[in-house]
């Protein structure tokens, strides 16, 4: 059943391209995302084709704490698609919303601390910060997936940064919908060439996102975006820069020529 929410965790989901791995620790409540997100995914999961991993997010469903679900129903940014799966299984929304949005509804118990995550950093001196830094990118990629998603939701900028060029779609989609992700950090993964197309794809169909003005220019200078979202995107380009991507070698030729039409357009 589609939960009527979107995000790029939950979108990645609804495609079903996901490892069936992944859906199972979906379906289990293992994946640390906000209680929204986490309802979207079980719902979305309750009629998978897989028969255990519709039964195993039907358990969890049955499992959640039912007063704070009934709280947390009553929000109005709970799609009315989600209202509607949890009142044919007889549970009403309560008369107020949680004051608290983003609470998982599903603890995650998960203590392991080998790499720290927000306002837990250790005061070292500069040497022991600098070695640490250089050291957690190797850390990081020998991770468990949970691990990476974890710290993909909840860890530091820096490493989100790691993490949105992780080879499993699963770890960038969970950076993407990070409620710690800000601007500034989508505007430079939009300016990156090491991350996956799949990235650059969702930031480019984002409308949110697409207010920043540079993360449109950093998309449309990106050679790996998708480009059909690029050469989208180069109508919305301003005067100065249009210019100098009609001369930048550095974007797919095709990109360049139509620059140049429109700069030629522009002086007549």
């Amino acid at each position: 059943m589609d939960p009527g929410y979107r995000s790029p965790l939950v979108d990645f989901f609804r495609r079903s391209e996901s490892a069936r791995d992944a859906r199972l620790l979906a379906a289990q409540g293992a994946l640390s995302a906000a209680a929204l997100e986490q309802l979207a995914l079980l719902v979305l999961l309750s009629d998978d084709e897989d028969s255990q991993i519709s039964e195993t997010a039907l358990a969890t469903i049955d499992a959640l704490p039912l007063e704070p679900l009934k709280a947390f129903l009553a929000s109005p940014q709970v799609p009315a698609e989600i209202r509607g799966f949890f009142a044919g299984r007889g549970i009403a929304p309560a008369a107020l919303p949680p004051a608290d949005m983003s609470q998982p509804l599903i603890p995650d118990d998960d203590d392991d601390d080998d790499v720290e995550e927000d306002g837990e950093e250790d005061e070292t001196v500069e040497d022991g910060d600098s070695a640490k830094k250089k050291a957690e990118p190797k850390l990081l990629a020998g991770l468990p997936i949970k691990r990476k998603i974890k710290l993909a939701s909840k860890g530091t900028r820096e490493q989100r940064a790691q993490l949105i060029r992780d080879p499993n779609k699963l770890v960038a989609a969970a950076v993407l919908a990070s409620p710690k992700l800000t601007d500034a950090e989508v505007e430079a993964f939009a300016k990156m060439a090491n991350v996956s197309e799949e990235v650059l794809r969702v930031i480019g169909t984002n409308r949110t996102w697409l207010k920043n003005y540079g993360v449109i220019l950093g998309l449309v200078k990106n050679p790996k975006s998708p480009p059909a979202i690029s050469m989208q995107l180069l109508q919305r380009v301003n005067e100065r820069d249009m210019k100098m991507l009609a001369v930048d070698r550095n974007v797919p030729e095709g990109l360049r020529l139509a620059a140049r039409k429109f700069v030629v357009k522009g002086l007549k």
